[in-house]
């Protein structure tokens, strides 16, 4: 497998929580990491200060139902 991006981020969002799995590429193997933040500002701060000091690069945010929305908008201003 090609490796694309080093760091990145998939993000599952629920109802009032979101599930994130960062996948990373440490000394030639693939790591991932699996975190869950409730959808409240606070948490979504949480989320983006954990990007920034992992130093994710690409996220990803999938959009089943409407709940992806709030987060979709707040995003500009969160991450």
């Amino acid at each position: 497998m090609q490796v694309m991006y080093e760091r990145c981020a998939g993000i599952d969002v629920h109802q009032r929580f979101l599930v994130v799995c960062l996948s990373s590429v440490e000394a030639g193997e693939l790591r991932k990491e699996i975190r869950s933040f409730r959808d409240e500002t606070s948490d979504l701060l949480a989320l983006r200060e954990w990007l920034v000091q992992v130093k994710g690069t690409h996220v990803g945010m999938e959009s089943t139902g409407v709940y992806w929305m709030q987060v979709y908008r707040r995003q500009d201003r969160l991450l």
